[in-house]
């Protein structure tokens, strides 16, 4: 657990598109997996079983291996009522936890100003990664925000100007649709200039950085050495986030999906072993999610957008096992071809927050929402 001189971190991975919940936790007891599965279904013989009732997809070698450490909880049917399948808002309800309205707030942006209210560290939270994601934006919060920490670090100083206003104006023209000008030009000008100040700080991890782990060359593992390295330099970043796309498989989803999987888990892996060499590991917590799950029914070569979901929550300080419980697969049971959410994603924030990060949850994710609790030694 935490040490008083160690803070608790949390390194946030985005599955952007999509993720397949029946193919990810497969139950392979079920016949309703087999028949609704005619082209994408796994062979029972190259699963990875984890249980009695369920086994991973072939391709999250690394990701069995940690649950079987217990080191990762697994949270089954995760989502929300009346789920949208828009991946715009999906992914804009997941960042802001407002389901009911278009929230302005992330909810990650309000933890980082309850954490670090006058703003006295620059990289309290870092996103590794293009653009900054909505779960990070609240006003008078700035986010160091960087594509890769190695590179950005030899950039001129017209080279950053650029990246800056690349990614203010992607900001610009992802959110002012949906928030109107008036706000999103609003915190531009309170703390968008200042987003990437962080990243001169920044500069000083791949100089500190030293690890005998060969992530792989995929864009996901690059970035989960990121955040290894500034995690390492004791910068006092409390807060990461990246992400891995895209799941949104509609055709060709079996190699894809395989490739996507294959990418991550080894990185996961690779990221907790350079952690753990160094004895860097024990304070952090990394949660994995997607803006929803995908149709029961695979329609021939991939799959269609869904409801319910799976997440993952991985760490030294996570109770390993299975949590929530998998949705009914029976036709009758689904909503429109989905499985249906039975763990309100705001219920894992919430024991993330409490139990975690120690931040009261509720104005977080603006309610009194609850899930099993999977932390070691938490109530």
């Amino acid at each position: 657990m935490v040490t008083k001189d160690k803070a608790p971190v949390i390194v946030v991975v985005q599955l952007t598109g999509g993720n397949d919940y029946f193919n990810t936790i497969i139950p392979y007891n079920d016949n309703n997996y087999y028949d609704n599965r005619r082209s994408l279904q796994v062979p029972q013989e190259n699963m990875l079983t984890l249980d009695q009732e369920f086994a991973m997809h072939p391709a999250m070698g690394p990701m069995a291996d940690i649950y079987r450490t217990g080191d990762m909880a697994i949270i089954h049917g995760i989502g929300y009522a009346d789920s949208v399948r828009s991946h715009f808002r999906a992914m804009d309800i997941w960042h802001t936890a407002e389901p009911d309205k278009v929230g302005t707030e992330g909810w990650l942006g309000r933890v980082i100003r309850e954490i670090d209210p006058k703003g006295e560290n620059p990289v309290t939270a870092v996103n590794i990664g293009q653009g900054l994601p909505r779960a990070l934006v609240a006003p008078n919060v700035s986010v160091a925000s960087v594509a890769d920490v190695e590179t950005y670090g030899l950039l001129t100083s017209v080279e950053e100007e650029k990246v800056r206003e690349k990614m203010l104006t992607r900001f610009s023209n992802m959110y002012g649709a949906a928030l109107g000008s008036g706000p999103v030009m609003d915190y531009l000008g309170q703390t968008g200039i200042d987003a990437l100040n962080g990243a001169e700080i920044l500069k000083v991890a791949p100089e500190k950085y030293e690890s005998t782990i060969e992530y792989g060359n995929s864009q996901i593992a690059q970035n989960l050495r990121d955040v290894a390295s500034v995690h390492k330099a004791g910068l006092g970043t409390r807060v990461f986030y990246t992400q891995q796309g895209s799941y949104d498989t509609h055709a060709t989803q079996a190699p894809a999906f395989s490739k996507l999987w294959k990418e991550l888990a080894a990185a996961i892996q690779d990221f907790w072993d350079d952690l753990k060499m160094s004895g860097d590991d024990e304070n952090v917590v990394m949660f994995l999610f997607s803006e929803f799950g995908r149709r029961v029914r695979d329609n021939g070569s991939g799959t269609d957008h869904g409801a319910a979901g799976v997440s993952f929550v991985i760490g030294p300080a996570v109770k390993g096992g299975m949590y929530s419980r998998y949705p009914e697969t029976r036709a009758e049971a689904l909503e429109q071809g989905d499985l249906v959410p039975n763990q309100d994603f705001r219920g894992v924030y919430s024991t993330i927050l409490e139990n975690w990060l120690e931040v009261e949850a509720a104005p977080i994710v603006n309610g009194t929402f609850s899930s099993e609790n999977f932390f070691v030694g938490a109530n």
